[in-house]
């Protein structure tokens, strides 16, 4: 069966059908740059082009980089204000015919990972996160999800901004930041979840995850921590497989 997925992120629009049985991609993925500004109503026709593009008639999954509760959007950090208590499932679902359903992006991305990737059979706690524009946080617990956790705001000691501001990898890129560097700085966030949370795994995924073996040897941590094997189609298939739990 399959269904499309959709991943909103900082910077690109995604979307691609997925075989919701094994979780891999049926079609070439299709990215769209993020609206600047990234407001409701350019980012939703962005979405609908998407649909239009693979001419598709179904349960439609959108990740969102926001807190999502009942299919409204309740924070806004790599979008616009204006998404700020915005309809976001119902606005998504009138303008492409689709039912939707909206959910966390990191949220998406975790469950694609749990089921078919580095998180498959994981119990205890795990947590994934995705490095990219932003940190994205997802945490399961012997593979239930607890929702809209969005740790990369969470402040760490001695810093006047949130981590995803020190330890992004867009930060990574701004910074022209070393790879020790960056281990260093990721390396203190993980430390401060770890002492939260004490999971029995952390998983990154996002685009930087793709140069796993430049940082994660680096990092000091207790817990084991590695790539997600899904990459950037985590948040796809997650996608995906909300709208078909969904349908």
């Amino acid at each position: 069966m399959e269904m499309l997925g959709v991943d909103v992120g900082g910077s690109g629009i995604k979307g691609a059908l997925v075989d919701i049985k094994n979780g891999e991609l049926t079609t070439e993925r299709m990215r769209i740059k993020t609206p600047k500004p990234a407001k409701p109503v350019a980012v939703i026709k962005t979405i609908k082009k998407l649909v239009q593009n693979f001419d598709y008639r179904g349960p439609l999954g959108v990740g969102f980089p926001a807190i999502v509760q009942d299919g409204f959007v309740l924070s806004a950090a790599n979008v616009a204000d204006e998404w700020i208590g915005y309809a976001g499932q119902k606005k998504i679902a009138k303008a492409t015919g689709n039912k939707v359903t909206l959910l966390n992006d990191a949220d998406a991305a975790g469950l694609a990972e749990m089921r078919f990737g580095a998180g498959r059979h994981q119990k205890g706690v795990a947590m994934v996160l995705t490095l990219g524009t932003g940190i994205g946080s997802a945490l399961f617990i012997d593979g239930k999800l607890v929702p809209n956790l969005e740790l990369g705001h969470i402040y760490l000691k001695g810093q006047i901004t949130d981590a995803e501001e020190y330890a992004s990898d867009r930060i990574r890129t701004e910074y022209d930041l070393n790879w020790k560097s960056f281990a260093n700085r990721l390396d203190e966030y993980l430390h401060y979840l770890e002492s939260l949370f004490s999971p029995n795994i952390f998983i990154l995924g996002g685009g930087v995850s793709k140069k796993f073996d430049r940082f994660i040897p680096l990092l000091t941590i207790r817990a084991p921590v590695v790539p997600a094997n899904l990459r950037n189609e985590a948040g796809i298939v997650g996608a995906a497989m909300a709208a078909a739990e969904n349908q």
